[in-house]
């Protein structure tokens, strides 16, 4: 049986989250499901699929994440292997967390994931480096 795990990848592009949902409404115009091609095929895409999702940083900072529904196999117009993440539609805000750059996606394990932000509660509605900067004065 498959151990759940996430994905962390960069939403290269966008400035906040409502980017990432105009692109996401775009694809839907043509698709059932947002989607996202990459090149690189994860090995554990089972255990992707099996109640894990993507958390996508935005500026530098992890601010929403979206269950992975499905992680397909195909082929690109080159011949070479790539990988069709397949989201709900749901986007679910998390914890703002900061996130150094990197290139492609990394595997993110269970216990390192941020915390879901409630939806309809204050901090939800505050931008997210707002919510960061609040939430770095509070520390001691």
């Amino acid at each position: 049986m498959p151990m759940t795990i996430h994905m962390v990848k960069l939403c290269v592009g966008a400035d906040d989250v409502g980017d990432l949902v105009n692109w996401q409404n775009r694809l839907m115009k043509t698709s059932d499901r947002p989607y996202h091609h990459t090149r690189m095929v994860p090995k554990r895409g089972e255990e992707l699929a099996d109640g894990g999702s993507i958390y996508w940083v935005i500026k530098s900072i992890i601010q929403v994440r979206q269950r992975i529904i499905a992680v397909n196999e195909f082929e690109d117009r080159g011949g070479r292997r790539a990988c069709e993440l397949v989201f709900d539609k749901e986007l679910i805000m998390v914890d703002p967390t900061p996130k150094r750059p990197f290139q492609g996606w990394r595997y993110l394990k269970p216990d390192d994931v941020p915390a879901d932000i409630k939806s309809g509660s204050a901090a939800a509605e505050m931008p997210a480096e707002l919510l960061h900067s609040l939430k770095d004065a509070l520390v001691w």
